[in-house]
């Protein structure tokens, strides 16, 4: 900074208050400021600064993992674009749904003084990461899955009852053999679409079958193997359901490799709806969740507990809806 003060003329204080904008300085003078800093090559350290000045960092840490969220764009896309439009910057981390490698990430943005964290947690969080988080005093929001954590603000979807809504609907069309290819053991999302995969069989009067429950890791490949197990499987399944997206991949994936036609030799419904559902064939029938409803919702209860940090901690389900189309044997 005493470079850019003597090669522009003027006091460090003038080159302070041009940078952080503190002062009105006249525009000529803030001119040859700027040159100075051209000619000179400085920069600005921010986070020195903000820190300096008691004002925080303008960041924010979002932390999770592109391995079993297929939705990870529109997810991030709403949250980055409200970070910006509160002038802070996004800091994107990936857990790998493991909590070891989530710990050290929570431990980074930590020590890069965030201002708040967004975190997907992984299978373990409530081991190391949650706890720590607990007690930095942070504005810490939790996304997508819901925990059993008192001391946090989290959002994410109804995964209950969507659930169970596809169930329903499969019945109503005569299917009783309704088979689900499982989430990531551990993850509060799998547990809770399960929950709503046996409470849709158990409202229609339909018996639970546990060789009907096939783990798919949440990822293609494994979805791919739990489909061959189901199709192994006498009688058959007559519906299939996937519980997330990268799932409804692998599954569709093996049918088409097996000659099994969706829907004539099964019936398929899905959990997380694709971009592209009604382009691929048949169009699929999936339940959509409100990312971008999300997002924003993580960056408001953030920026409200930054703002009253004794406020009362908040849980919010929001609302997602079945979009049926012709993979379940229905018309459209």
């Amino acid at each position: 900074m005493s470079d850019v003060a003597k090669a522009a003329g003027v006091s460090m204080s003038t080159v302070s208050h041009v940078i952080n904008g503190t002062r009105v300085v006249e525009p000529a003078t803030v001119q040859r400021v700027n040159e100075a800093i051209h000619r000179t090559g400085y920069r600005h350290n921010r986070l020195a600064s903000a820190l300096a000045r008691g004002v925080g960092t303008q960041s924010v840490g979002v932390a999770l993992s592109a391995q079993s969220n297929p939705y990870l764009a529109d997810l991030v896309m709403p949250i980055e674009a409200a970070l910006t439009r509160h002038g802070s910057l996004m800091l994107l981390g990936e857990t790998h749904e493991d909590g070891a490698s989530e710990y050290r990430l929570i431990n980074a943005l930590l020590d890069r003084r965030v201002d708040g964290i967004i975190l997907a947690p992984s299978p373990r969080a409530a081991e190391q990461t949650l706890p720590m988080l607990a007690t930095s005093g942070l504005p810490v929001v939790l996304l997508d899955r819901i925990m059993d954590a008192a001391h946090f603000d989290q959002v994410g979807s109804d995964n209950v009852e969507p659930m169970a809504g596809i169930v329903d609907h499969l019945a109503r069309h005569g299917h009783s053999r309704i088979a689900l290819v499982a989430g990531m053991p551990g993850l509060a999302t799998s547990i809770e679409r399960q929950e709503g995969y046996l409470r849709g069989l158990r409202r229609n009067g339909l018996e639970v079958i546990p060789e009907l429950i096939v783990e798919g890791g949440s990822a293609a490949a494994e979805a791919g193997r739990a489909m061959e197990q189901l199709w192994s499987r006498r009688p058959r399944p007559t519906a299939v359901i996937p519980a997330n997206n990268y799932m409804t991949v692998g599954v569709l994936s093996w049918l088409r490799q097996a000659g099994v036609v969706v829907p004539r030799d099964v019936a398929l419904a899905g959990f997380d709806d694709f971009e592209w559902s009604d382009l691929i064939d048949p169009p699929l029938t999936a339940v959509a969740q409100n990312w971008t409803a999300i997002g924003q919702r993580a960056i408001d209860m953030l920026t409200d507990r930054m703002a009253s940090p004794d406020r009362p901690f908040r849980t919010e389900r929001i609302v997602a809806s079945l979009m049926v189309r012709q993979s379940c044997g229905c018309p459209g």
